[in-house]
């Protein structure tokens, strides 16, 4: 996931990605277009067999470091003892409106823009949010608002990462940048996320490439191609074809 010494292609030993969590997919890297069920049956009965090569009967897990625990415990009482004066339904519906509006699939460069200071005011408000329940069983004014923390973040990412790319490319439409770039865009886009409870807010983005190869002689690259989009039946056809 991070670079190590240079090398995008670093293993992270015991992280596997499969079906809506990996970015290729049986179809290819178009996600859309994709039956998830399929690639369930085929990439996680691969990662089944490996994870059986790979743990060993009554194995222990690596130690963990110390004081990892100290993050979670806080970001849990923090927000289980918040008392500020937004409601956590509140900031998740503007969350929700202003991703819905400045980054949909079809946006420009200024609609992005505005989402991003948009967003940047909503994560801010984290940190004046309103828990009422501080009891620690089926409490789900908890949840939600623990939820919410990683709505908002995954939100300020995926909308500076789209703002980052200057192209259209899938299901990410530029109307500033209508055509897909592979010279400049064909990369990866990975952002990480820094900060919790409406402090901090940094996204750097890096951009691993994308291979040109398989890593087998028994299929060849399937080298990109232009997306067309079909024709709209009109409605005459489209009522003939569903026999009304």
């Amino acid at each position: 996931v991070n670079l190590v010494d240079g090398n995008p292609d670093t293993v992270v030993p015991g992280l596997f990605a499969v079906g809506e969590a990996a970015c290729d997919s049986v179809h290819g890297a178009n996600r859309l277009g994709s039956n998830s069920l399929i690639d369930l049956v085929v990439f996680g009965r691969a990662t089944g067999k490996r994870i059986a090569d790979i743990c060993k009967p009554n194995g222990t897990h690596n130690p963990l470091p110390k004081g990892s625990e100290e993050l979670s415990l806080t970001r849990l009482d923090t927000f289980r003892n918040a008392s500020g004066s937004i409601p956590t339904a509140e900031i998740r519906g503007e969350m929700q409106r202003t991703m819905q509006k400045h980054c949909a699939v079809f946006r420009d460069n200024a609609l992005l823009t505005e989402g991003q200071s948009l967003m940047s005011g909503i994560y801010k408000k984290m940190a004046d949010v309103q828990v009422n329940d501080r009891s620690l069983i089926w409490n789900t004014d908890l949840i939600e608002t623990l939820e919410l923390d990683n709505l908002v973040a995954q939100a300020v990412v995926t909308i500076d990462s789209a703002a980052n790319r200057k192209e259209s490319r899938g299901a990410h439409v530029n109307e500033d940048h209508p055509d897909r770039d592979d010279a400049g865009w064909m990369k990866h886009t990975i952002t990480t996320f820094t900060g919790w409870g409406g402090v901090g807010r940094a996204t750097p983005i890096d951009s691993p490439p994308v291979h040109d190869y398989t890593p087998t002689d028994e299929v060849e690259y399937i080298q990109p191609k232009k997306r067309v989009e079909q024709a709209a039946l009109s409605p005459a056809r489209a009522k003939k074809r569903s026999g009304r």
